[in-house]
């Protein structure tokens, strides 16, 4: 009896590595569904490759259905509306990462987050509202997704965007 019991724990704990490591599986376990990358609006690319890096350009809390989260946090939106704008720019970098590389799993880390804040001047919880972007990096890839990061206010941003962040990732060679 001890032995299977034994064997029971071992199986349910190398389910749970194996789905804590993998991406993918979490992406889906999540429900979360990814759109087609948007394609630049001007001369730049969505994303370039140095070595194991890629340094993928700003995006914004683009919608599946084209539309976006626009607007200042602190006057048009509350800390949480600015979260799930976070939030979808994440999920629109996971699209660019997985058409760069073909597959999350090759993500190494994710290294270095900047978040930018479409704000009143006197909003001072950029920080919560880019926690959105942060905690869907780690619920997808783990110890992996956690990052050095800023997190900082602006004047406006393009699009009249809530948010604009860009991303580094380290990626398996």
């Amino acid at each position: 009896m001890k032995k299977i019991f034994l064997l029971l724990v071992s199986i349910l704990v190398s389910s749970y590595v194996v789905t804590a490591q993998d991406a993918e599986a979490r992406l889906k376990e999540k429900g979360i569904v990814l759109i087609a990358p948007s394609n630049p609006v001007a001369n730049y690319v969505n994303a370039v490759r140095v070595g194991n890096l890629l340094y993928l350009s700003g995006k914004g809390p683009a919608r599946s259905d084209n539309t976006s989260v626009i607007g200042k946090v602190g006057r048009d939106l509350t800390v949480e509306q600015g979260y799930e704008a976070a939030r979808l720019a994440a999920i629109n970098h996971l699209a660019v990462i997985k058409g760069e590389l073909g597959s999350l799993n090759k993500v190494k880390r994710i290294v270095k987050v900047t978040g930018m804040v479409n704000c009143t001047d006197d909003f001072k919880d950029q920080p919560k509202v880019i926690n959105g972007y942060s905690d869907l990096m780690v619920e997808i890839f783990g110890e992996r997704g956690k990052h050095a990061r800023s997190a900082v206010g602006m004047a406006s941003l393009p699009f009249y965007w809530a948010v604009e962040v860009e991303v580094i990732v380290e990626i398996e060679e």
